[in-house]
């Protein structure tokens, strides 16, 4: 495993990991506000830092700030009417909330993941045919529906926000993981049409956020006691590392052919 994730990615994979434990223990710490507003933009930075060298700041930061949008017009409307989620609502702990409604970090928190996902679940061969475009848009939708199977039951068990009526899922709704498949096809279907994957190189830093989020609600899982959501962080950060060693080999293949 060490030859497949750096030292310095693992030691914030750790301190994450530290941090979901003391987040789950000492829920009513002062400062807990902040220190999820400075952790979620902390996670946040290698993932939108990678995506930014591998597309250039002029086209990488409007599809950034489209993802933004996209992500908080999803969660306004998901308060607001209920859809495509289910109903429910946002606790305190998160920080401001624009409108009262949804907190302005939030499309922060969840853009990386978005971008992770795609990165994971990059085609090799190229180019990339319409088919392939599809094929890739949807593994990468699932993955992600996957990633909130993690998330989601962890988030609830902290009171970042709170399901009224309850659900099946540690207290999670069905609708939420419909909704999340929704959400997660629009943005996918966003970045590959707005970003030039196939004349730029991957970037392996993309998987990064994911990787420390993974970390940290895997954990906030296992201290909370919920088994199955556990369980699937932990495969979920292994696969996101075999992934990211599978691509640095072809990077690395591919800029030595360039150069010469």
């Amino acid at each position: 495993m060490r030859s497949l994730i750096p030292v310095r990615l693992l030691f914030w994979c750790v301190v994450f990991a530290i941090a979901a434990y003391f987040a789950v223990r000492f829920p009513d710490t002062p400062g807990t506000t902040t220190g999820s507003l400075v952790s979620t933009v902390a996670i946040a930075l290698p993932a939108l830092l990678a995506f930014v060298q591998r597309f250039g700041a002029r086209r990488a930061i409007p599809v950034l700030v489209a993802l933004s949008l996209l992500g908080f017009t999803v969660e306004l409307t998901g308060v607001v009417t209920g859809f495509p989620y289910g109903e429910f609502s946002y606790g305190p702990k998160l920080g401001p909330r624009i409108g009262g409604l949804v907190p302005w970090v939030l499309p922060l928190s969840w853009a990386p993941l978005v971008l992770g996902a795609v990165a994971a679940t990059e085609p090799r061969a190229q180019p990339f045919s319409r088919r392939r475009a599809v094929g890739w848009g949807l593994a990468a939708s699932l993955l992600l529906v996957a990633f909130d199977g993690v998330l989601d039951p962890g988030a609830a068990h902290l009171s970042f926000w709170i399901w009224p009526t309850g659900g099946p899922y540690y207290g999670v709704p069905l609708s939420n993981y419909a909704g999340w498949l929704l959400s997660s096809l629009a943005a996918t279907a966003l970045l590959l049409r707005l970003a030039p994957w196939e004349r730029t190189l991957p970037r392996v830093a993309m998987f990064d956020s994911a990787l420390i989020a993974l970390a940290f609600w895997s954990t906030v899982a296992a201290v909370s006691g919920l088994a199955v959501p556990t369980v699937l962080g932990v495969a979920l950060f292994v696969f996101l590392v075999w992934r990211r060693g599978v691509l640095q080999p072809t990077l690395s293949v591919k800029t030595t052919r360039r150069r010469s």
